[in-house]
């Protein structure tokens, strides 16, 4: 059987795809620093060129990149700083109200679920021993326990701090140089499909820029609607919760849902009442219909377009395939995905074939 020669030049891009992803996939934790920073520098570099441009050449470049990743480690070094005093605050709080609260779902819940045959009986005494164990410990002697746990496992202290020094260090140089790599990868493109590949990736180049730079836009206003909503009904750990809900956002589903698991545990903890459930359903209930139908149309947008459970795929996908790192870029590298999937219709819809059919 001969082949084509479009039918052999297909088969050797497949090849080349496959084994990039087969390289992708084995050197996953090798490549997380570096793909880390490679989306930090792709969503800072037009601020990076503003800067520059405004120094209109007075300025050397180097400063602009510096000063643009020192104001990034700031805004992230200044939500730890804001939660870390918040949580060793409130951690005397949470050692007093889980035995409180264990004792009165003992009395009140277990005689409402015995009435529908379901006999639940917590023992308190496990919960409080428990609570003594992990929690009677002051915050510095937790940090503390922490980091020796973390130099028990060498591996992954080193994990941590290597990935602490690479993605700066990473970061800095993908700013200063990224138009000259974005140059070079272009090099390697031939000539005669130039004019395609540039049309894709302008058409990409919109939707992943878009996507970021909407995400982080709606990331920080969702983080403090929630954070004041939160605030608004008493509740000590509005400010944590809040921004972690938030930031975490930027995962899809998982960001939001863990936020809410969150505040419930909180409010329950707090107040030990139905005002716990209520805070909760107003303040994230609003806010997701506030996100979901205002703010993620209006500064993401819908060219992204791809459907929930699109989404929910992507995510298992990829983090399967490439752990925590294909989780960061799921979304990104479906919708470069999807505008090739868009162009292939076009193509096909426009094509004999289907013309025929």
């Amino acid at each position: 059987m001969q082949f084509t020669t479009t039918q052999k030049r297909a088969a050797a891009w497949c090849l080349i795809a496959a084994l990039v992803v087969l390289a992708l996939w084995l050197l996953g934790p090798v490549l997380t620093p570096f793909v880390v920073a490679a989306v930090l520098a792709y969503a800072l570099t037009p601020l990076v060129n503003r800067l520059d441009a405004l120094g209109k050449g007075r300025m050397p470049r180097v400063v602009a990149v510096v000063l643009v990743e020192f104001l990034f480690i700031v805004v992230l070094l200044s939500l730890f700083l804001l939660i870390v005093p918040i949580m060793a605050k409130e951690l005397p709080v949470l050692r007093e109200q889980v035995p409180l609260l264990a004792d009165r779902l003992n009395t009140s819940l277990a005689p409402w679920l015995a009435q529908f045959g379901i006999h639940v009986a917590l023992d308190v005494g496990s919960i409080k021993a428990f609570v003594l164990k992990y929690l009677n410990a002051n915050f510095e002697d937790l940090f503390t326990s922490l980091m020796s746990s973390l130099k028990m496992g060498g591996s992954v202290a080193l994990a941590i701090m290597g990935n602490a020094v690479l993605i700066p260090v990473a970061l800095f140089y993908l700013l200063m140089d990224w138009d000259r790599f974005v140059a070079r990868v272009l090099e390697l493109v031939p000539p005669h499909l130039r004019s395609g590949f540039d049309s894709f990736a302008e058409e990409a180049d919109a939707v992943l820029g878009q996507y970021l730079r909407g995400q982080l836009l709606v990331m920080l206003i969702m983080a403090v609607f929630y954070a004041v909503g939160l605030a608004l009904f008493g509740l000590d750990l509005a400010v944590p919760i809040g921004v972690f809900t938030g930031l975490a956002m930027f995962i899809p589903y998982l960001g939001f849902g863990l936020g809410l698991v969150l505040a419930v545990l909180a409010g329950l903890l707090e107040f030990a009442s139905l005002k716990a459930l209520v805070m909760v359903a107003v303040v994230y209930g609003i806010g997701q219909l506030v996100e979901s139908l205002y703010f993620t149309p209006r500064l993401v947008g819908e060219r992204i377009g791809l459907h929930p459970l699109a989404v929910i795929f992507a995510l298992l996908a990829f983090g399967q395939m490439f752990g925590f790192v294909g989780v960061l870029v799921a979304l990104p590298a479906s919708a470069v995905l999807l505008v090739g999937i868009r162009r292939l219709k076009a193509s096909y819809m426009a094509s004999r074939l289907y013309k025929a059919g």
